[in-house]
């Protein structure tokens, strides 16, 4: 890996809805001093790199442009939003074949410019995904990190603020799981200011279970609702990828909800699933176990049988 202390450089590779609005937080939130546009459109990587530069006198000083795949030998962090995006009525697993094709030759061609750093994917569906760049880089499994839950858990919290009248920073709550229609919450660790969620109902009434059943089906649901509106869902990926990708570069240690590698974990082996993690210039530190509930443990180990599946079809020798 590059040393500390170096220029940072992030190589986004993709530079659709999701890649373009990543690059805008980036500037906006001055996370890195270099930031290189690779797309397979390379006109339109130039547009975006040139209209990103001409808003930078009104932001941080941050070097801009397109370039390729050798952009990425001296990049600390690929992040990858290239791929088939999520059409109306279709799941992201459905979105597996295709896109399985495509970071086959993205891999390839990253490696091969003798890029040593961490990658991020947030391509869906991107726990399969974040697999398969790991298979395909060879790089050690706590520097291929997927985006996973961390937009779930935004949601999660973003909803249950509105219900409970509180800031969104002050309410700790995660979902785990894939990225997609099998989550899960996690109601036995939110916590509202420190105070447990159960402990909260208790005393101020609400929220009801129905309630909290309620704010979850929406934020499972809520990329079909988004996407059944406008197309595709981008803004709130791109903040929480801005998120993990400052995680790293400052070495901040922070507990983010990811796509990470199962290595006994939650009695999990060999897939990446959505767990909370320590996050910092290593890439994975380590995966935070919490204490489930029996029925949540049940939910989750389902939820890891199906991106077995989903893997197995990328992968058949896969167990």
């Amino acid at each position: 890996m590059k040393p500390a202390g170096k220029v940072s450089r992030v190589a986004l590779i993709g530079s659709g809805f999701v890649g373009a609005s990543y690059a805008f937080a980036m500037l906006n939130q001055g996370v890195a001093s270099e930031f290189v546009i690779i797309d397979l459109n390379h006109k339109k990587a130039e547009g975006d790199a040139m209209d990103l530069n001409h808003g930078i006198p009104f932001a941080s000083n941050m070097r801009i442009w397109a370039g390729d795949y050798s952009d990425c030998k001296d990049a600390d962090i690929v992040v990858i939003t290239a791929g088939a995006n999520q059409a109306p009525g279709e799941t992201r697993l459905d979105l597996v074949g295709k896109n399985a094709a495509i970071f086959k030759h993205i891999i390839d061609a990253v490696m091969k410019s003798g890029f040593d750093g961490i990658f991020i994917v947030a391509t869906n569906p991107v726990d399969v995904l974040t697999y398969a760049t790991w298979k395909y880089s060879g790089l050690p499994a706590n520097r291929v990190i997927g985006s996973g839950t961390i937009l779930d858990s935004a949601r999660l919290r973003s909803l249950l603020s509105s219900e409970l009248k509180v800031d969104p920073s002050s309410v700790h709550a995660v979902i785990m799981g894939e990225h997609g229609d099998t989550e899960l919450p996690i109601w036995s660790h939110v916590n509202v200011g420190g105070m447990p969620l159960e402990d909260f109902q208790a005393t101020h009434g609400y929220p009801s279970q129905e309630k909290l059943d309620e704010i979850f089906v929406n934020v499972r649901d809520a990329a079909y609702h988004i996407i059944e509106r406008k197309g595709a869902t981008y803004y709130g990926i791109a903040m929480g990828l801005a998120r993990l990708t400052k995680a790293v570069l400052r070495n901040e240690n922070s507990i983010l909800s990811v796509s990470a590698r199962m290595d006994g974990q939650y009695g999990l082996n060999d897939l990446y699933i959505g767990v909370p993690a320590v996050i910092g210039r290593e890439g994975i530190r380590d995966i935070i176990e919490l204490k489930l509930t029996p029925n949540e443990q049940l939910k989750f180990e389902h939820s890891a049988t199906v991106m077995k599946q989903a893997i197995k079809s990328i992968f058949p020798e896969h167990v």
